[in-house]
């Protein structure tokens, strides 16, 4: 008989160090499906200090599966603005819809079945399904991947999806009737004691006694990933046009990158100061003054914006909405309150004020 990839006594240590040791989350102390579900999106690539604001603010907005699948998407996108990865967020809507007409509202009790919902991977649907129902299924993310490779001092690459489902199926034969705990306490230990960046702190470790990495010192070298293609490098020439307190915003296509997002117009490539009036120009706005911002770099998953920016001053516009532009002039106030700027421009919000009544437009 093949080994397990923990022992009982292993299981039994994670499960005692985690009820002793783990972090008092917001999300933590509900066993309601949906909460768990929404704390595990906004969990994806995001700090859990980060989170902890959004999660409160958005259940206190969307505080159950229908009033998510009925928000206004302008209203959830804004309850989404610097969590990144807006697609989650349509996603969630769009899963919530399919609960509300096809469950009853109320989050399927059932792996498979969650794994159907939009948005929803093994991942998510293992973590909902054994925190929330107590289902024996594993949820396996990147801590959980570091803490295996390096218990198992495996060298194999921890993005093949054979040898996720290869530790998928190993720890189904060693999950413990908690399974809820048993899943949170692996997350745990890899994100607070087999942690991704620094030394992992081994002796503070459960699963020291076991762990091959640990015995052979090659901690440090695991886990071991395929290597990623470059990101693509992309300039962009990033302008805040503004009469007054109000600031010209376009909405990106409803397919792609920051789909139907509102942004801060841009172009392509880097542009001299010169080059600016008669672009502003060519969108039908009056350009009054030009004024150099600072540098900004964004990192997408595949892409790199390297961004800079000019702010640009226009002669007053009477309608918010700009025919020959397509684009939008909202309220400083307004925009703040009821718009989600992509995060890719946030070292320019900053620049959105209220309006500075001492500014004296000068000619370009």
């Amino acid at each position: 008989m093949e080994k397990p990839i923990l022992s009982a006594e292993a299981v039994e240590a994670l499960l005692t160090w985690y009820a002793q040791s783990k972090r008092d989350l917001p999300w933590r102390h509900t066993r309601d499906p949906y909460c768990i579900w929404i704390s595990e999106i906004m969990l994806q690539q995001t700090r859990v200090e980060a989170v902890k604001p959004y999660y409160a603010r958005f259940l206190a907005a969307c505080p159950n599966v229908r009033a998510l699948a009925e928000l206004p998407e302008e209203q959830l996108l804004k309850l989404w603005e610097g969590l990144g990865y807006y697609s989650r967020a349509r996603n969630l809507q769009r899963a919530a819809s399919v609960v509300l007409a096809e469950h009853n509202g109320s989050m399927p009790a059932d792996y498979n079945a969650l794994l159907k919902l939009p948005g929803i991977g093994e991942y998510t649907a293992g973590a909902i399904a054994s925190i929330a129902f107590g289902i024996p299924v594993p949820a396996i993310d990147g801590n959980v991947l570091r803490v295996l490779s390096r218990v198992q001092a495996s060298y194999e690459d921890v993005m093949r999806a054979d040898v996720k489902a290869k530790w998928r199926e190993a720890l189904l034969q060693v999950i413990p009737q908690d399974a809820g705990s048993f899943t949170q306490s692996l997350i745990e230990l890899g994100a607070t004691v087999c942690v991704p960046n620094g030394e992992p702190k081994c002796h503070a470790c459960p699963l020291f006694a076991e762990c091959e990495a640990a015995k052979l010192e090659i901690a440090d070298a695991l886990p071991v990933r395929g290597s990623k293609k470059p990101r693509r490098i992309e300039e962009r020439t990033v302008l805040l046009i503004r009469d007054g307190d109000r600031t010209v915003l376009r909405k990106r296509p409803p397919k792609g990158l920051l789909a139907g997002l509102f942004e801060l117009p841009h172009v392509e490539g880097h542009l001299a100061k010169e080059a600016i009036p008669s672009l502003v120009r060519g969108l039908g706005f009056e350009p009054l003054r030009v004024e150099r911002l600072e540098d900004s770099k964004h990192i997408f998953s595949h892409i790199e914006w390297h961004m800079i920016a000019y702010s640009v001053r226009i002669a007053p516009e009477f309608d918010g909405w700009h025919k020959e532009s397509g684009m939008l002039l909202v309220p400083n106030g307004e925009l703040h309150a009821s718009y989600a700027i992509p995060s890719a421009f946030a070292a320019y919000k900053k620049h959105l004020s209220f309006g500075n009544a001492s500014e004296k437009p000068t000619q370009t």
